[in-house]
Parts: C-alpha cells; sequence; structure tokens
C-alpha cells in the first residue's frame, strides 16, 4: 500500500459555512461555530445561528429566506447572489474561495428534505477542485475522495463509502468487509462498513467519492473527538 498521510477525524477548519438544513446539536459540529473564525451563513440559516447566541460575519444567497428586519440589520454583512442555477450553499462556497478562504467547514447542510440533503452533501466533490471541504453533521463527518487516501479511525467506526463513478475500482483495507478490486455500481454497496483499527485505507484507480466516518462516542453517547486542536 502507499504511504499517504492519514487523513483526520476533522480538520481544523476555521472558516465555517451554516447551511439552512437542521441546525446541528451534537457537541462536535457546535465545537467548530464556537471555535470559528469567521461564519458564513446561508441567508436561511440566520435566524437559527442567533438563536444559538452567535452572529454571522457574512450572509450569501438569494436572500428569499432572510427576513427585512435582518436584512436591515445586518445590510453590510450581506452578500446577495441571484444566480438561480445554483443553490444558497454553493453560492457560499464559492463566496468564501474568491477570498482565498480555501480551508472550509459546513454545518447544517442535512437534516430536513432528502432532496436538499443529498444536494448539498453532493456539492463536496463539485467544489473539491477548488478548495478543502468537510461537511460535519450530528453523526458523523463527509470527506470527498479523489484519489486513494488512508483515513484515521477507531475500532468499531462505521464508515460508508459511496462512489459516484461507477467504472472506479476499489480496494478497501482495515474494514470488516473488505473489497479487493471491484467496482461500487450502486450507492448503497459500499455503505455500513466498520473499520477494525485506528485506521483504513481506501485504493482506488479514479474516479470521485464520499467517504462518512461517524463520530467517536463515549459509553454515555456524548462526543470523545470534541476536543479536536481547533488552533494548532
Amino acid at each position: 500500500m502507499k504511504s499517504e498521510m492519514t487523513i483526520p477525524f476533522t480538520y481544523p477548519f476555521l472558516t465555517v459555512i451554516v447551511a439552512n438544513g437542521a441546525f446541528p446539536w451534537h457537541p462536535v459540529p457546535l465545537s467548530f461555530l464556537r471555535e470559528a473564525s469567521r461564519i458564513i451563513c446561508c441567508d436561511g440559516a440566520t435566524e437559527s445561528l442567533l438563536g444559538y447566541g452567535l452572529e454571522p460575519d457574512f450572509i450569501v444567497g438569494d436572500l428569499d429566506s432572510l427576513s427585512q428586519s435582518l436584512q436591515q440589520r445586518y445590510s453590510r454583512r450581506l452578500h446577495h447572489d441571484a444566480d438561480q442555477e445554483t443553490n444558497d450553499l454553493s453560492k457560499a462556497v464559492h463566496f468564501c474561495t474568491e477570498r482565498q478562504w480555501n480551508e472550509i467547514t459546513i454545518l447544517g447542510a442535512t437534516g430536513k428534505r432528502e432532496d436538499h440533503s443529498i444536494g448539498n452533501i453532493s456539492l463536496l466533490l463539485r467544489h473539491a477542485a477548488n478548495a478543502k471541504l468537510q461537511m460535519i453533521t450530528d453523526y458523523g463527518v463527509f470527506m470527498p475522495l479523489t484519489k486513494s487516501e488512508r483515513f484515521e479511525s477507531f475500532a468499531g467506526q462505521q464508515a460508508s463509502i459511496f462512489s459516484l463513478a461507477p467504472d472506479t475500482v476499489f480496494t478497501f483495507h482495515g474494514l470488516k468487509y473488505p473489497l479487493t478490486g471491484q467496482t461500487l455500481s450502486s450507492w448503497w454497496q459500499g455503505t455500513l462498513n466498520e473499520a477494525l483499527g485506528n485506521e483504513f485505507y481506501i485504493e482506488m484507480d479514479f474516479g470521485k467519492a464520499l467517504v462518512f466516518r461517524q463520530h467517536r462516542t463515549s459509553a454515555f453517547g456524548f462526543a470523545e473527538d470534541v476536543a479536536v486542536q481547533m488552533v494548532s
């Protein structure tokens, strides 16, 4: 096997985009909100962020989900983008990369309408060439995969691999259900796997995929990996 750098559970990416899905409740995504160097809200997420006790540094989108009172209150923080060919999350990512904020944590992108959740998750691969992205949910973290990578893990961690190119050939190492030189022609085929130790390795010949790893939890159900070093 090649010896690529091991991808950690989460990266300390302090530019945070809050999408207009379900606002996070789990301590891992909330820790990123508290430590963020800047928070960019997709317009409809602004009220949820304010309800949590934080304010956005910028609000991006077509502003159709933002009340007039909040538009007036944050008029100097608004970035109106009326493009109907992209959703607000894409607009927010583009807003960041235009300013060279290329290491981004996305929160609140899932948990409401399933079609919105799937669309938001797929955007990780669309923008992977221009930014380093991670999408942290209340259950785990999604990361885009465009080449063979090694992932930090722990015994028993649930992991799922979604191939977006049906001809990509995969080999899995360190997972309970190994794969050797096979394709994943359907999304479900790489789901609900389980790590055997402190890392697993995914080989791929080409293509694009998404990797999901669940949060580490203690016997009491609370996240043990909250104490991520947010600042090196």
